[in-house]
This record gives structure tokens, C-alpha cells and sequence, in this order.
């Protein structure tokens, strides 16, 4: 970002000419810290696949910052997951329409610009909007990774709740906090 003015932020489905560039972020070590996917163009295609054609719930997302493409988000309910699901509801209650977000910038020179914040922001504002029956939105993150939860709270989001969950990288511990944001208006109980 120049002179502290937000991009547009736009998003569409990753489609397989996205896997060269998604294999390029995920060979990056900010990024593979954190996501531990092999990123050959095989394994690309193996894990991101299946949700490009539909084969699987939720949505892979290619993310742009004025129309230049610089991260991937990828968005669902929760309930359409559901072992992840399963470790979460040991921590908190999950509403059935919940949704959640997880999400990387690619490119290591635009990391720490105050992009993350703004992009998880622009998402959780179009989810109410596309996802209308979500009364809020969940994210767990590594309790290690704190320029993600960083974000989230730069974003607005509240943390909830810790503790442990099945780690996506073996190199993690599994604790995890655990962050959410009301749909503005809901009452809660």
C-alpha cells in the first residue's frame, strides 16, 4: 500500500492456470511455514482441485489487490468440515452456519504492509453478504503464528477461546487461539 490508501480488493475462483502461481507462494518460506503443502504442480493439483471443480465444499479463492494478484483466501461453513469441526467444538460452541476463513499473501514484499488486515476485512464483508445464513465467522490460528492473529484482530475479530487443536504443520505445537466476528446486528444469547 502507497500513502496509506486501501487497494480494491477483488477475489474469483482459483482455476488450474492460478497452480503455477500458487505453487510459486507456497514454495515460500512465510508461506509454507505455516500452510506445510507441497508445491509441486502435482501435489497443487491434488490439494486444490478437488474445490476448483466442485468435488469438494467450500471456495479457493484468488485474491487481488487492484487487479494485481496477490494471495489466495479460502472460505467455507465450518459444518462442511467435519473432523476440523469436531476438534473446534472442544474449544467453543459453533454455530450450524458459521463460516471461516484461512488465507496467505503470496508475495514476501507485500507481507507487513497492512494488506492482511484489509483483505480479511473486505472478505468478512462480502460473507454476509454471500453467505446470508452466517450469523458469524470463525478462525483458529496457530497461537505461534502472531502476524496472523495479529491481522485478525487489525480486522476487527475477537479472540474467544484457546487451546489445543490438530495442527496443520508438524512443526507447530497445536495450541491455537481462536478468533470470531458477529454478523453486525446479531443478538447473541
Amino acid at each position: 500500500m502507497t500513502g496509506g490508501s486501501l487497494p480494491e480488493f477483488t477475489w474469483r475462483r482459483l482455476s488450474a492456470a492460478d497452480f503455477p502461481l500458487l505453487c510459486g507462494w507456497l514454495a515460500q518460506p512465510h508461506v509454507h511455514r505455516w500452510w506445510n503443502h507441497e508445491f509441486t504442480p502435482a501435489a497443487v493439483e491434488r490439494d486444490f482441485g478437488p474445490c476448483m471443480r466442485g468435488e469438494e465444499p467450500g471456495e479457493d479463492l484468488l485474491i487481488f489487490a487492484d487487479a494485481e494478484p496477490i494471495g489466495l483466501m479460502q472460505r467455507c461453513r465450518l459444518t462442511d468440515f467435519p473432523e476440523y469441526l469436531e476438534d473446534l467444538v472442544k474449544l467453543i460452541t459453533v454455530p450450524t452456519e458459521a463460516a471461516s476463513l484461512d488465507y496467505f499473501i503470496g508475495d514476501p514484499q507485500r507481507v507487513g504492509r497492512g494488506l492482511g488486515p484489509a483483505m480479511i476485512r473486505a472478505m468478512i464483508a462480502a460473507t454476509w453478504f454471500e453467505y446470508p445464513l452466517a450469523d458469524c465467522v470463525i478462525i483458529p490460528v496457530a497461537a505461534k503464528n502472531r502476524p496472523s492473529w495479529r491481522a485478525l484482530e487489525k480486522a476487527g475479530m475477537h479472540r474467544i477461546a484457546e487451546g489445543p487443536m490438530t495442527p496443520d504443520s508438524p512443526a507447530d505445537d497445536g495450541h491455537h487461539y481462536v478468533y470470531a466476528i458477529d454478523r453486525p446486528g446479531r443478538v447473541t444469547a
